[in-house]
């Protein structure tokens, strides 16, 4: 594994790349190279648009408040999606903010929300979502972004997950087991997190989870964790037992 280059600032642009092209930059992406940064003419970043790599590009100033990257080089090629999906009831601004985040940084590679009885947030700010989740990728070298999903009922949600997906169910009303024990007793295969709201899921919830087939209920241990706390230990240990990390 490369290490990414953090001496640059890295920006997400959501265009297509080609080398000798020239990229005009949003007013908020030029401010920030040329106003706070302080960057002159030819200063290099480099860039992502999450489908054709990382790129070395300079500055071309327009002006004092608009300016253009002209793509010099692909540095990294694209590396293959994250098959990865987190299943999660949605939670108040910050702690939402956070916990999409830290899901990028630890790979997730599709954000599915999840309305339960007890979830504290029914209607979402996906744009929010999505920018937290460049945000993320921006800043730990990251260049895949995920997919955001709309919000879904429990039902619904678990029915769109393939037969042959691992849901690994973190349920509070879990014996409390081993999770490393749990996950490495099972094959490599597609894997789906699911992360209950505040209050945790009712007992009629808990039985549709575990109802469907090839789910696994897991216990993240003996204390009561934040539903966002508990989103970055339970992908760690699906991460480190039967992810990407178990494969390095």
């Amino acid at each position: 594994m490369s290490v990414p280059d953090f001496a640059r600032h890295r920006l997400f642009i959501d265009r297509a790349f080609a080398a000798d092209t020239t990229l005009p930059l949003e007013r908020e992406q030029a401010n920030y190279l040329l106003n706070v940064l302080r960057f002159k003419a030819d200063d290099t970043v480099l860039v992502f648009n999450g489908r054709d790599g990382e790129w070395l590009a300079s500055l071309v100033p327009e002006g004092r408040k608009q300016a253009a990257l002209s793509l010099l080089r692909q540095v990294k090629p694209q590396p293959p999606d994250s098959d990865l999906h987190y299943l999660f009831a949605p939670l108040k601004h910050a702690r939402l903010d956070y916990m999409a985040q830290k899901a990028v940084e630890m790979g997730a590679g599709v954000l599915q929300p999840v309305i339960t009885r007890r979830t504290q947030v029914s209607r979402l700010n996906l744009d929010r979502m999505r920018a937290n989740a460049v945000e993320a990728a921006e800043q730990c070298g990251i260049l895949s972004l995920p997919a955001v999903e709309a919000e879904k009922p429990l039902e619904a949600a678990l029915a769109g997950l393939a037969p042959e997906r691992l849901l690994v169910f973190c349920d509070e009303g879990a014996e409390e087991a081993s999770p490393i024990t749990a996950l490495a007793a099972r094959k490599p295969a597609p894997l789906a997190v699911l992360i209950g709201p505040e209050g945790g899921f009712d007992e009629a919830e808990r039985r549709l989870i575990r109802a469907r087939a090839n789910t696994l209920p897991i216990s993240l241990g003996p204390r009561i964790l934040r539903a966002d706390t508990a989103a970055v230990a339970a992908l760690a240990v699906v991460q480190a037992t039967l992810g990407d990390w178990s494969r390095r």
